[in-house]
């Protein structure tokens, strides 16, 4: 749990692509980092290859109808209704917004003072998260639900409620006294957020992604159900907020200890701009592993593995594989202009049928929050050494938090 990294790189030394660990309250972990083997994983069958189910750990926040925690049909039709939102046309549409918050956010900085970048960004992607999917101008509802979901996004990644996942399990967790006390002030604006939507007259003018669930509909011709809602919401307000704002100060960390990269940024190199975003997610993922939980016995990679084992996919090692990506512990945005991400060499966003929806959401908004950042601000590191990484329940953030000093641009 403390040093999770070092740890998987000495038993890929020690045994090789393919190895077994044995995990409390979550039974045998088999972890594959061969392409070949993350293939067959995400090419397999989804009635043997359980994504949700080896998610169970995020029950308690996201609830029983998230489509990370839905397995078969289930998820397949959740998703359906969950893909409009991420439309390229209309994703390109937040572009102004995320600029425009970010922007706010850039010029609070103060100048040639010490300043921690993890948190500001956390602010950033949150407002972000929060205006695109419910809609909400400034003021006294906005204030509210900040707040509110600031404190959910510090009780999921605190290291008590992580030893206690396990110690007890997610299901002993959710059901307790102090884990209900802390979710339910969330529920109950993101409830009142979806009453009050629903007696809207314009939801077909708006664009948030709340307005666009609400007009959805079911094979059947139902609309979702306001727990549906909930746990959709909750899913893409959790997934979307902590995760891009980790991977934007990895970002802004590995740019100030090289210069260069940075100012090929100033320049406006939008193709460099991407290759920064590809090669931080290689580098840096805020995930090292994804989880399959193994509903009949399959071969993967010559290995016969029993019903029951998790097959995980490890990030981390795929993505330092030297065979893949020469020098691999180098930060180098010019791999991605000289070749493209491989579908299963670069798995940032996992893969297969379950890859992340939000995956094209969190680059665009990457890109935006970036350009903004390099034309506004000159940034140096407080500490020349680089930061490590620190472990935040199951996220990899930078332990510093990407202390910097600005300047003015």
């Amino acid at each position: 749990m403390a040093r999770p990294l070092p740890y998987m790189e000495r038993c890929r030394e020690r045994y090789g692509d393919v190895f077994t660990m044995r995990i409390a309250q979550e039974g045998t972990w088999v972890f594959l980092a061969d392409p070949d083997a993350v293939r067959e994983v995400f090419t397999g069958d989804p009635a043997v290859f359980h994504a949700g189910e080896a998610n169970r750990i995020l029950r308690p926040w996201l609830g029983a109808n998230s489509v990370l925690l839905l397995d078969e049909a289930p998820h397949l039709a959740q998703r359906r209704l969950l893909l409009p939102p991420f439309h390229g046309e209309r994703m390109q549409r937040y572009g102004e917004l995320m600029t425009e918050i970010a922007q706010r956010n850039v010029e609070s900085w103060p100048v040639e003072e010490p300043l921690r970048l993890w948190p500001q960004m956390q602010a950033v992607t949150l407002d972000i998260i929060v205006r695109t999917i419910f809609g909400l101008e400034e003021g006294e509802r906005m204030d509210r639900l900040r707040a509110r979901l600031r404190d959910g996004a510090e009780m999921t990644t605190a290291w008590p409620t992580m030893a206690a996942m396990a110690l007890l399990g997610p299901d002993r967790v959710g059901a307790s006294r102090a884990f209900r006390t802390r979710i339910e002030p969330i529920d109950e604006v993101v409830f009142a957020e979806i009453r009050r939507r629903r007696g809207a007259t314009d939801l077909a003018e708006r664009d948030d992604i709340l307005s666009m669930l609400l007009q959805a509909r079911h094979d059947d011709g139902s609309p979702m159900s306001d727990q549906e809602l909930r746990d959709e919401l909750m899913t893409l307000l959790i997934a979307g907020h902590e995760t891009t704002a980790t991977s934007l100060a990895w970002a802004v960390e590995r740019l100030l200890r090289h210069p260069g990269a940075m100012a090929r940024l100033r320049d406006g190199d939008e193709e460099y701009l991407d290759a920064v975003v590809k090669e931080t997610l290689r580098l840096r993922p805020v995930l090292p592993v994804v989880v399959r939980k193994l509903k009949a016995p399959v071969t993967i990679g010559g290995w016969d593995l029993p019903e029951g084992a998790t097959v995980t996919p490890c990030i981390h090692l795929i993505h330092r594989r030297a065979d893949v990506y020469p020098e691999p512990a180098r930060f180098r945005p010019e791999r991605f202009l000289e070749q493209p991400a491989g579908t299963y060499t670069w798995l940032p966003f996992g893969g297969g049928v379950r890859r992340c929806l939000g995956a094209s959401f969190a680059q665009f908004e990457m890109k935006a929050v970036l350009r903004v950042i390099a034309g506004a601000r000159r940034l140096r590191p407080v500490n020349p050494e680089p930061e490590p990484v620190r472990r935040r329940a199951i996220t990899l953030t930078p332990g510093r938090g990407t202390e910097v000093i600005a300047s003015a641009g």
